[in-house]
């Protein structure tokens, strides 16, 4: 029998396409499901990876700028006197005083002596000055021994010191960071726009954060006092074995306080050099340990006293040429009164604290060397200024530099022996 007219028998044909279509469409929305799944949980795998990374680095930020004492008393006991303070010169020049302190108290500071009641004496004093220009850094020793005009100052109990006329190390004992500050401003004039107090530990841990410094010894050196042996030759530092390398007088050189400063100054051109050499301001798994040894070592005013505020301070040093890191002892000789006791060379001492006030160029000459050109921004006039005279002891010798004439390039100022970061301790 055939079907009446115009009707179209429904095969088989017809009914598998329409399971076949239907088959598809589950098939194609399960892929959707499976890729909007895979999606969400991959932007959420995400999203948790970014967070932990933020998060650790808050962590790490936090953990290291917690890291930093700050030291507001000093910044009220000087702003107590902001009168009688120093006017900066030039503003985008900067001086930081740095201070090694010597006190036993401390973790890790009473194997090198007793604490004597928290006791403490300033064992370093540097004066770096940074150029407005930051192509170059002038750091000047002051011997520890120098007598100088100490202010009245406020003890740790309240009580306030006289003026007097003493030797040098002297105001950080009597009254700390602010007494030494107020007694550089008093010596020379320059206004210090910051500083840092740095102790035994703090500086060993940042010598073993680099992973040493290599040094190069004549003789070798047994020095009891210092906790100090080494045989001769080429070898790299530990952080304990460098702190007794800038600190020893016994057993090592003349055993005079003249090379202990030219050997702490040797020591820290080296250490920068190695940081920039090696890239651990550009390396974070190698910075991050440097940047710990040095926030948990120091001591500092409120404008420093944070993670971004020494981080400035760093970049503005690694703009600096090593060649142009230079180190010198502020011109001096044996106290007429007492030889073992120092007093400043004038007019030398007045010509570079002159040139450090103004940001004026300052050449620095190793002993028998060559000279390394003037640091510092260019002279501001084009007179030759006081004449230098050499000074009658070994450290800072400044010999007058040419006279500028019309049209000439202006005068490079005095040249003092000293050293530079480029030349390394095995140079």
């Amino acid at each position: 029998m055939t079907d009446s007219a115009g009707s179209t028998p429904a095969g088989p044909a017809d009914t598998d396409n329409g399971v076949s279509d239907d088959n598809d469409a589950e098939a194609t929305a399960s892929d959707l499901n499976r890729r909007r799944n895979w999606l969400r949980w991959t932007a959420l795998g995400t999203s948790v990876v970014v967070l932990a990374v933020a998060g650790a680095g808050w962590w790490f930020y936090k953990k290291l700028d917690g890291n930093i004492t700050t030291d507001t008393t000093a910044a009220a006991e000087l702003r107590t006197y902001e009168k009688e303070r120093p006017t900066p010169i030039v503003l985008d020049a900067k001086n930081i005083l740095l201070i090694g302190s010597d006190s036993r108290s401390g973790e890790g500071n009473d194997k090198y002596g007793r604490d004597d009641s928290g006791s403490q004496r300033s064992d370093t004093t540097i004066l770096l000055h940074l150029a407005a220009d930051r192509q170059s850094a002038t750091a000047v020793s002051i011997p520890r021994d120098l007598m100088v005009d100490i202010p009245s100052c406020r003890k740790p109990d309240g009580t306030r010191t006289t003026d007097q006329f003493a030797q040098f190390n002297w105001a950080f004992q009597f009254g700390g960071t602010a007494c030494t500050i107020r007694t550089i401003e008093k010596l020379t004039g320059i206004r210090v726009d910051h500083h840092m107090v740095v102790d035994f530990s703090g500086f060993k841990g940042i010598v073993d954060a680099v992973d040493g410094v290599e040094v190069c010894l004549k003789e070798p050196v047994d020095d009891i006092q210092a906790q100090l042996k080494l045989p001769a030759g080429t070898q790299t530092l530990d952080g304990e074995q460098a702190l007794g390398f800038v600190r020893a007088r016994h057993g090592i050189g003349d055993g005079s306080d003249t090379q202990r400063m030219e050997r702490q100054q040797r020591f820290l051109g080296a250490l920068f050099k190695k940081v920039r050499s090696n890239g651990v301001l550009l390396n974070p798994t190698r910075l991050y340990p440097v940047l710990d040894a040095a926030t948990k070592s120091i001591t500092t005013d409120p404008g420093l006293a944070s993670l971004t505020g020494l981080y400035d301070l760093a970049r503005s040093m690694q703009s600096v040429p090593v060649e142009k890191v230079q180190f010198m002892t502020v011109p001096r000789q044996p106290y007429s009164a007492d030889r073992n006791r120092d007093e400043l060379v004038q007019p030398d001492a007045e010509n570079l604290f002159e040139r450090l006030r103004e940001d004026g160029p300052v050449s620095v000459k190793t002993p028998g060397g060559a000279d390394a050109g003037p640091t510092g921004g260019p002279s501001t006039t084009a007179d030759a200024g006081p004449t230098a005279r050499s000074a009658p002891t070994a450290g800072s010798t400044p010999t007058a530099g040419p006279t500028a004439t019309a049209g000439s390039t202006p005068n490079p100022g005095p040249t003092f022996e000293g050293s530079n970061a480029a030349a390394g301790l095995c140079e």
